[in-house]
C-alpha cells in the first residue's frame, strides 16, 4: 500500500485531470455550435461538474488503495448532432478533444519533472510530477481504444465509411460490458501500458514513475 502523501495527490491529480478532458469535451463542442455542455456548466475545472461516482471516485480509490495502474472516467459531455455543421466529423473532434488535452497536460508537466528530478530537497516532488506525466499518457491512451463509449470508437465512426460507423455505434450498449470484459481478462493492460510506456518513455520520464 502506498504511503498517503502519495494517494492523496495522485487522486487529486485524477480529479484535474478528468476534469481537464470532459472540460475540453465541452468547450469544443461549443467552438463548433452546440452549446449544450455549456447550458449545463460543463465547460469548467471544478470536478463536481463531471464526477462519476463510480468511474471517478470508486474505481480509482480502489486502485490507489489495491496499487494497481490507476485509470478512471468521468460523467460523459453530452452533445446534441443537430447543432453541429458536420455531425460526423465534428462529433469525431468533440471526442478527440479530452485524449488530446491529456496529452497537453502530460507535455506540459515533463519540463517540470525534469527541471525537478535529482533535487534531493524536493525529492517528492519530481516522483509527484512523473506521476501525473503517466496517469495523463495513460488516460489519453486508454480513451483512444477505438469502440465506444471511449473517445476513440467515437473518434473512429467520425472518420470511417457510414455502414462501418453504423456498425461501431450499435456496439455502444454493450461498451461497458465489453471494457470490464478486457480489464478482467488482462487483455486491457496488454494494450495500454505498453503504448503508454512507450509514450513516457519518448518524454524521457523513467520507468521508476510506474511504481510511484
Amino acid at each position: 500500500m502506498q504511503p498517503l502523501e502519495f494517494l492523496i495527490p495522485k487522486f487529486v491529480f485524477l480529479l484535474l485531470s478528468l476534469s481537464v478532458h470532459e472540460a475540453a469535451h465541452a468547450w469544443t463542442a461549443d467552438r463548433l455550435g452546440d452549446p449544450t455542455a455549456r447550458m449545463l456548466g460543463r465547460i469548467t475545472l471544478n470536478p463536481l461538474a463531471h464526477i462519476d461516482w463510480i468511474g471517478t471516485v470508486l474505481f480509482p480509490l480502489i486502485a490507489l488503495v489495491a496499487h494497481v495502474p490507476l485509470l478512471g472516467w468521468a460523467k460523459p459531455v453530452p452533445v446534441n448532432f443537430r447543432n453541429l455543421k458536420a455531425p460526423r466529423r465534428d462529433f469525431a473532434l468533440v471526442a478527440l478533444a479530452g485524449p488530446v488535452s491529456n496529452l497537453v497536460l502530460a507535455a506540459l508537466a515533463t519540463p517540470i519533472f525534469l527541471i525537478l528530478y535529482g533535487d534531493e530537497a524536493i525529492e517528492m516532488a519530481p516522483m509527484l510530477a512523473a506521476s501525473f506525466v503517466v496517469l495523463n499518457v495513460s488516460l489519453a491512451v486508454f480513451n483512444m481504444i477505438p469502440f465506444p463509449p471511449l473517445d476513440g470508437g467515437n473518434v473512429l465512426s467520425g472518420f470511417v465509411p457510414e455502414p462501418v460507423a453504423g456498425a461501431i455505434d450499435r456496439l455502444r450498449p454493450y461498451g461497458f460490458i465489453i471494457l470490464y470484459a478486457l480489464m478482467l481478462s488482462g487483455m486491457l493492460s496488454r494494450f495500454v501500458f505498453p503504448v503508454a510506456r512507450a509514450i513516457t518513455t519518448a518524454l524521457r520520464i523513467p520507468l521508476w514513475a510506474w511504481l510511484v
